[in-house]
């Protein structure tokens, strides 16, 4: 499991048949196996090879591995022997710990475990060596298939195994998740959590074992007879720690499943029991109600029975309540669906959700204490219409998801620390600025900004609009993300960075020449000797003389515009369509010029003499440009450094193109002002324009 890193302060279970499906031939399940059984060859998944590749990707095999079928390893393979239970999952060389304790969990709740594991194949009639299971993930189900060539070093399997070496479920679950993040490499260290989700699109709550309820039992007995998904682990405090063994032989680091709680008579008190597993199927427990402790000599046979005990080294135990809390330091519950979070009368939640992506430049503001960038991360409105029944308030469970990141270790990538906040809407329209957020505090946030997969949190406020910010905790880190809002009563959220508004003002009418003042008059002198005898301005011409003023302007960095800029200029002010600028046409340019050189000195926050990404957000909008969150990264991409910084050519470019776009649009959108409907002709014109 990875250390944690603490900054500073679905509703039922789809059919199979939902699920989409990810070969990279397109075929499902049912088709490749049913071509396989037709050419009589069993399958060889292209997409997950049996070489080193899908084995690790910053390290060799540290022994030669042999990839095998298992009907290569044993006489009699079977898929799942004596219905699929915990006792199947035995860790191998893997460091994948907190899969199998959520594997394990799985296996108590029969109905999700048949979701992740489908019936419908086995190595009798039908066999053609594919098999497939099914994972959720972000908000959809996916179905995976594998081949069933399993890494293997003398004939015995390397990573997770069965205790009944003829049974393989277990192993090519594994392996399916393996394939669905990149590599058996990148299943080592991770949350039993995350693989929990994955196994059952519900949601994730944490409890501390210190700062837990009195009913703490409660809610455990409460969760496993939902079918919810238990976990438990002991936090280490540095790597060195991670899978020591306490005197008590426990694990430290090291993920365990919450199997089963009880109460026993002892002593003539009620005593309140805990059954936990190590997914390795050895070393437990040798504390109180321990499998071989003084403590069972104290209770019959019959109740001996009913709790199952064995002096087995198995891999699972019993303990005391306390001596649970006083050795394990966190507690993950997966509850199946949201309605099972809440304690009474099961009732169904509303559920919305909104993919993301935080980018470089645009939308990755990092946290609160950026005040400067914290403004520009996605926001989204929530209205929060009416309290739950019988209360003021309004109930709201919200998760906040990093996505694929497991997938993208092989580039280096890691789990981001991540968090959000959720303020109160001031009332006005569009996307919160940095003063709102300079004098407003949040009403909730999540507990902390931590780099887990997901944070999530549960919290009561009052009717009324909300605005929820999500964010890394530092900025400029760039991550796709999927929120899951999940409310008592229906409410309304809507992404407040995806409108577009463009607000340019009419060209001004051109002054009689008879009326010009004595300034005007000295415009004219200045064009006639730009423009020479024919009086116009071609975008050489002006590529010089633009360039010439602008080098000696003061305050802004600025490198020569190429000729295709000053194309797109003249191509914007060009009302005769001659590809030339006449004195009117030239004069309306200058002053949209030095209103742009005005904007560009008035935003350039720290006078550097360039403009940041997030400083050219306020830029644009007060140029008339309301963009939504992909055209600001669009723009950040095409015209910044890589430094994020937008020089005044860059910026003039940008406004140019951006303006030219807005006003063809604006000649052609004729009936509705937020639709075009074109034909291929004026399509064409459309793009050669801008």
């Amino acid at each position: 499991m990875p250390s944690l890193r603490l900054a500073p302060q679905p509703q039922g279970h789809p059919t199979p048949r939902d699920a989409r499906g990810t070969h990279s031939s397109g075929q499902s399940f049912e088709q490749l196996r049913r071509e396989c059984l037709q050419k009589g060859v069993l399958f060889e998944d292209p997409d997950f090879p049996a070489t080193s590749a899908s084995l690790f990707y910053s390290e060799r095999p540290p022994i030669p591995f042999v990839w095998k079928r298992p009907g290569e390893i044993v006489e009699k393979p079977e898929f799942i022997l004596g219905g699929a239970t915990r006792t199947d999952i035995c860790q191998g060389e893997l460091g994948d710990c907190w899969l199998l304790a959520a594997i394990a969990a799985l296996t108590l709740n029969e109905k999700a475990l048949a979701r992740v594991v489908p019936q419908d194949q086995s190595f009798g009639p039908g066999y053609a060596g594919i098999f497939h299971f099914q994972f959720w993930q972000h908000s959809e189900w996916l179905d995976v298939v594998v081949d069933d060539r399993l890494p293997t070093f003398q004939d015995r399997l390397i990573f997770l195994h069965s205790a009944d070496h003829n049974e393989f479920w277990s192993a090519l679950l594994e392996k399916a998740y393996a394939k669905l993040n990149g590599s058996y490499e990148a299943l080592k260290g991770g949350s039993a959590i995350e693989a929990m989700e994955d196994f059952t699109g519900g949601v994730a709550e944490t409890f501390a074992t210190t700062e837990a309820p009195a009913n703490f039992h409660e809610i455990l007995e409460k969760a496993l007879q939902r079918g919810s998904l238990v976990g438990c682990s002991i936090d280490i405090k540095n790597s060195a720690e991670s899978e020591a063994r306490t005197p008590f032989g426990l694990i430290k680091g090291h993920a365990y499943t919450v199997t089963g709680v009880d109460q026993v008579r002892f002593r003539g008190r009620d005593t309140e029991l805990v059954r936990v597993r190590n997914p390795w199927g050895q070393v437990e427990w040798n504390g109180a109600w321990s499998d071989s402790s003084s403590e069972w000599q104290a209770v019959g046979p019959a109740e001996q029975q009913r709790l199952s005990h064995a002096a087995l080294d198995d891999g699972e135990f019993w303990m005391a309540l306390g001596d649970f809390r006083a050795h394990f330091d966190k507690v993950e519950i997966c509850n199946l669906t949201p309605d099972a979070l809440e304690e009474g009368a099961p009732h169904k939640w509303e559920v919305t959700v909104h993919q993301g992506s935080w980018v470089r430049g645009s939308t990755a503001g990092g946290c609160r204490n950026f005040l400067d960038t914290f403004w520009t991360n996605p926001q989204i409105r929530l209205s929060l219409a009416e309290p739950d029944e019988g209360q003021e308030a309004c109930t709201l469970l919200v998760a906040l998801m990093q996505k694929d990141r497991r997938r993208l270790r092989r580039v280096g990538a890691d789990m981001l620390t991540i968090g959000y906040a959720i303020y109160r809407c001031p009332g006005k329209e569009g996307h919160l600025d940095k003063d709102f957020f300079r004098f407003h505090a949040s009403q909730a946030r999540s507990k902390s900004f931590i780099n887990l997969r997901e944070v999530s949190g549960r919290f009561r406020l009052p009717p009324g609009d909300y605005v929820l910010v999500p964010s890394t905790f530092e900025p400029h880190q760039e991550a796709d993300f999927c929120l899951r809002i999940f409310s008592d009563r229906k409410t309304s959220s809507r992404d407040l960075d995806g409108h577009v508004a463009i607000d340019l003002p009419e060209p001004p009418k051109p002054t009689p020449r008879d009326q010009e003042t004595e300034e005007q008059q000295q415009f004219r002198d200045l064009f006639a000797h730009v423009a020479g005898e024919d009086m116009e301005v071609t975008p050489e011409e002006l590529q010089n003389v633009l360039n010439a003023v602008l080098s000696r302007k003061k305050g802004i960095r600025f490198q020569e515009l190429s000729l295709i800029c000053c194309k797109n200029i003249v191509s914007l002010m060009d009302t005769s369509g001659n590809g030339k600028l006449e004195f009117d046409e030239f004069k309306v340019f200058w002053e949209k010029l030095k209103a742009w050189t005005n904007l560009f000195l008035r935003f350039d926050a720290d006078k550097s003499g360039t403009m940041s990404c997030y400083e050219l957000r306020t830029a644009l909008r007060a140029a008339g440009f309301q963009l939504s969150s992909r055209l600001l990264q669009l723009v950040v991409l095409r015209y910044s450094d890589p430094d994020l910084q937008l020089g005044f050519d860059d910026f003039l470019t940008c406004l140019v193109r951006l303006e030219n776009a807005s006003r063809v649009f604006q000649a052609l959108s004729t009936e509705n002002k937020e639709f075009l409907h074109l034909n291929i002709n004026e399509f064409l014109y459309l793009t050669m324009n801008i």
